[in-house]
C-alpha cells in the first residue's frame, strides 16, 4: 500500500523558513516522479516543485529563487526547503508521486498517481 506523509507545516511570519518533509513508502521511490502542490483557501490545488529522475527538478514562478525540492533516496524522503516565505504561500501543502522511472517533472496534477494528506502552511504579514 503506498503511503505519503507529509510533515513540517506550520506558523511563520513572513520572510520566514520552513522545510517540508514527505516520506514514502510502499512502492520503489528511487527514480519515481515527485512533486509538491498547494491549495489556498479559495482556489484551485497548483504545482510548486516538482523532481524526477537524475534530479531534474521544475518551480512554479512564484517560487522560483526561494523555494528548493530535493531527496534522500536512503530515506524515502522528499523535501520542500522554503525561504522568504510570504503571505501568499499560505495554503495546505501537498506531495504526489508517481512510481515508475520518469525524465521530466512536471507541475501536472494528471501526471500523479499518488497523494499525501497534506500539511498547513500559514505565513502571516
Amino acid at each position: 500500500q503506498v503511503q505519503l506523509v507529509e510533515s513540517g507545516g506550520g506558523s511563520v511570519q513572513a520572510g520566514g523558513s520552513l522545510r517540508l518533509s514527505c516520506a514514502a513508502s510502499g512502492y520503489t521511490y528511487s527514480s519515481s516522479r515527485m512533486g509538491w502542490f498547494r491549495q489556498a483557501p479559495g482556489k484551485e490545488r497548483e504545482g510548486v516543485a516538482a523532481i524526477a529522475s537524475y534530479g531534474r527538478t521544475t518551480y512554479a514562478d512564484s517560487v522560483k529563487g526561494r523555494f528548493t525540492i530535493s531527496q534522500d533516496n536512503a530515506k524515502n524522503t522528499l523535501y520542500l526547503q522554503m525561504n522568504s516565505l510570504k503571505p501568499e504561500d499560505t495554503a495546505m501543502y501537498y506531495c504526489a508521486a508517481r512510481a515508475g522511472s520518469w525524465f521530466l517533472p512536471t507541475l501536472r496534477e494528471y501526471d500523479y498517481t499518488y497523494w499525501g494528506q497534506g500539511t498547513p502552511v500559514t505565513v502571516s504579514s
